[in-house]
């Protein structure tokens, strides 16, 4: 399988990583679209929201809090931040690998889309 998200969260294709441990890495976005814009991303492959399985239960809790002690660490948490995950070609998901961007320093429009 040919997974740009597997291949950087195994160190395989280089990124600009600001975190990772046994479940996730967490990389700064190539083509950011806020002044803060990284990718959290679980080491285990899973395509989307719609593949979670119960196994993947613990990981994906994991991958949340890691998600809010960066935002935090970014100073995000006084005036807010967007947490996204695309599911599918019509969403614009355009890694098969489940990743949740997050977006702040900026005021985000409300339909995003």
């Amino acid at each position: 399988m040919d997974c740009l998200f597997c291949e950087i969260a195994h160190g395989r294709v280089p990124a600009e990583i600001i975190h990772e441990d046994e479940y996730c890495v967490a990389f700064n976005d190539i083509n950011p679209q806020a002044p803060v814009h990284f990718l959290v991303v679980p080491k285990h492959h899973i395509p989307s929201i719609a593949d979670i399985t119960e196994a993947d239960q613990r990981i994906l809790g994991h991958v949340l809090k890691i998600i809010a002690i960066l935002a935090n660490d970014k100073g995000l948490n006084e005036n807010g931040y967007r947490v996204v995950s695309n599911v599918g070609r019509n969403a614009q998901q355009t890694v098969p690998h489940l990743h949740f961007h997050i977006l702040g320093g900026r005021s985000m429009n409300w339909p995003p889309g």
